[in-house]
């Protein structure tokens, strides 16, 4: 052993305490989790809430001042084909207690970066009218919306996307990266057509999805048949299997050709997570992607101009280990620091 590092070594770290961090990068992380040296807020006490964001759920009343991302729960599941219970995932979520605040790759600490709120859930109506769940859904989100104010939704089924969608795209039609077991763009089933199987072709027809700036990737299972909207709009979709033969970085540069400097939506959908990892949820496939395959992806979206998002399709009593939670809790980290790091971001 070098006796002489050994010595420096002892000189700063023999006596310091927890928090006596001296990297600058690190240390502007400490500094938002230690008091007086040591001490640190324990992650297993006080109520949850999404990405331990500090809860503000007057921030409707208060004209969601003083917020430049609002984190909303939207418990909703009336809309599902198969299993139900993700109306219980924003509460599942918020449970996680060992996400963030730090993301080590872009080097981002975003609910301290920006402001950043957990506002509580939509406040629904109904808990027996899918439509008029997703009208509240879309007054909610177009609130938030007006006030000049970006969101985070974690929900709730994945026909919750489209209102949401219908509030950001008013404008303009918006492009959209897809992370997913489903297209999700079937048609009318038995007098519905707002269900969680086709958020997406509603969007494109009702002018608010831009399909020629739309990705779809970990695509697999037995409902490939009812996909054909996504093919003849011009989506680009990307099975679960190529994402093994082309690779991630080919995967990402793809992605990013197709929906290229504007505004970008990112929806991630827990069933796109093999079951063997995240087996909660109401649709699961085999042979979907591992969380560090996601991961890597969301990391390669750097740079884009991420307005938005959701975390969809957690069905906690399908979890017996939490593992399916916790990995929605860090995809939900990961589309924050997306935009964060968005070029239109504003910074505070």
């Amino acid at each position: 052993m070098n006796r002489e590092k050994l010595e420096a070594l002892r000189a700063r770290y023999g006596n310091a305490k927890g928090g006596d961090i001296f990297d600058p990068d690190f240390r502007r992380v400490a500094d938002t989790q230690f008091r007086d040296g040591e001490n640190r807020a324990w992650p297993f006490m006080n109520p949850g809430t999404l990405l331990d964001a500090p809860y503000r759920p007057d921030a409707a009343r208060a004209g969601y001042t003083d917020l430049d991302v609002a984190l909303v729960g939207v418990p909703m599941d009336l809309g599902v084909t198969n299993r139900n219970g993700s109306r219980f995932g924003p509460r599942a979520v918020r449970n996680i207690e060992r996400v963030g605040p730090y993301e080590h790759v872009f080097k981002a600490l975003p609910v301290h970066e920006l402001r950043v709120a957990d506002i509580g859930d939509v406040p629904l109506q109904s808990r027996f009218s899918l439509e008029q769940c997703h009208a509240d859904i879309e007054a909610c989100f177009t609130a938030i919306d007006d006030a000049g104010v970006r969101h985070l939704a974690v929900g709730g089924d994945h026909s919750i996307t489209l209102p949401i969608l219908k509030s950001l795209g008013r404008d303009r039609p918006l492009g959209m990266i897809l992370i997913d077991a489903h297209c999700d763009t079937s048609g009318e089933f038995e007098g519905a057509k707002f269900h969680h199987g086709g958020p997406f072709r509603r969007a494109v027809l009702d002018g608010v999805l831009d399909p020629e700036r739309t990705v779809q990737i970990g695509i697999r299972g037995a409902a490939e048949w009812l996909w054909e909207f996504s093919y003849e709009s011009g989506m680009r979709v990307i099975h679960a299997e190529e994402v093994d033969t082309l690779g991630i970085p080919e995967v990402i540069r793809q992605a990013r050709e197709v929906v290229g400097d504007g505004p970008v939506y990112v929806s991630f959908d827990i069933d796109s997570i093999d079951p063997a990892f995240a087996p909660g949820t109401g649709t699961p496939e085999v042979g979907g992607l591992t969380p560090r395959e996601v991961l890597a992806m969301m990391r390669g979206f750097a740079g884009l101009d991420v307005i938005g998002g959701d975390v969809v399709e957690v069905a906690p009593q399908y979890d017996a280990t939490s593992n399916t939670a916790h990995v929605a809790a860090q995809m939900a980290l990961e589309i924050l620091c997306l935009m964060a790091r968005a070029p239109s971001m504003r910074q505070p």
